[in-house]
């Protein structure tokens, strides 16, 4: 077993693939959607105009599907763990390029370029890869869905998902 499996590291990345599938699913049915979605171990929430049924049947769609092999659906172009790996990558660079012995400036402009153009060409894969191995886990399991609950505060729209794992 994965250390990453342990709960509640795996509660999170279960939930938190349940939330991209859940994403994926929505936005096949209603191109241009704007949802922001967060997980934990007890589920996810999502913040954005959409209704309650479309969110509840399009996390039920989401769940078969991972459990029918869909592991593509975990993963999500928007994750937070894609900017988080740029962010990652563009302070080595920037270190890399910046630090350590004395450079003519020129040169440290020349490596912070080619760097962060690596950085911008690499980020897109990278990030998956990394939501696919850590962040997120498509094998969800006996995860289930316990309820789906809309609120409103303001403007604000969000949806709460509760889930059980096993």
């Amino acid at each position: 077993m994965n250390w990453l499996d342990l709960s509640p590291m795996g509660a999170v990345r279960r939930n938190h693939a349940l939330e991209h599938a859940t994403l994926n699913v929505l936005a096949e049915k209603q191109r241009g959607l704007r949802l922001v979605g967060r997980s934990d171990w007890g589920g996810f929430t999502l913040y954005g105009t959409v209704s309650v049924q479309d969110v509840a049947d399009a996390v039920v769609v989401a769940l078969q599907r991972l459990r029918a092999g869909e592991s593509a659906l975990a993963i999500h172009p928007r994750c937070g763990t894609n900017l988080a790996t740029g962010v990652v990558l563009t302070g080595l660079v920037t270190s890399g390029a910046l630090g350590g012995r004395r450079k003519p400036w020129w040169r440290k402009a020349l490596q912070l370029t080619a760097g962060m153009a690596a950085v911008a060409a690499v980020v897109p894969s990278l990030g998956a890869k990394v939501q696919a191995h850590l962040t997120t886990s498509a094998e969800v399991g006996d995860l289930q869905v316990l309820e789906v609950l809309r609120r409103e505060v303001g403007a604000v729209v969000m949806h709460r998902i509760n889930t059980r794992q096993g």
